[in-house]
């Protein structure tokens, strides 16, 4: 059986060290480039960022993710082994459940801003100059 993408997902911590693309001698900015590279696409799925989103205020367990985001609990459980393999999440085990709490608050405040700055970008009620927006000119309502 073949792996799935997201059991092939590299811990972001050992990123500079196992990803192929930093040569072992390589230049220390080419590590930098690395490891912000394997946590965007760690963190390029919509199903990431709103489970990030959804624990950002306290733990959860999957039952009650479940109820704020709308996916099967398959599907949940693959994404938050994903997070907690790369270490953006911890859990815990109360009797049969298991929680999850942000472990890494620094990829949980990376997710807000950018999410918040498309977020003003999107509603289109501020004018804001092309060299400072994430989102392309043609995809926002203003």
């Amino acid at each position: 059986m073949r792996p799935t993408t997201d059991e092939l997902t590299m811990d972001t911590r050992n990123a500079t060290a196992a990803s192929p693309s930093v040569p072992e001698d390589g230049d220390e900015s080419d590590a930098v480039f690395a490891s912000a590279a394997e946590l965007f696409r760690l963190l390029a799925t919509p199903m990431r960022l709103k489970i990030i989103s959804a624990l950002c205020g306290h733990e959860k367990n999957v039952s009650q993710l479940l109820t704020e985001i709308d996916t099967t609990q398959p599907n949940m459980s693959q994404h938050l082994a994903a997070l907690y393999r790369a270490g953006v999440l911890a859990k815990r085990r109360d009797a049969t459940q298991i929680y999850y709490r942000i472990a890494s608050e620094r990829a949980a405040t990376l997710c807000r801003a950018v999410c918040m700055q498309i977020a003003v970008e999107l509603d289109g009620g501020h004018e804001i100059p092309a060299a400072e927006r994430l989102v392309p000119l043609g995809m926002t309502k203003g």
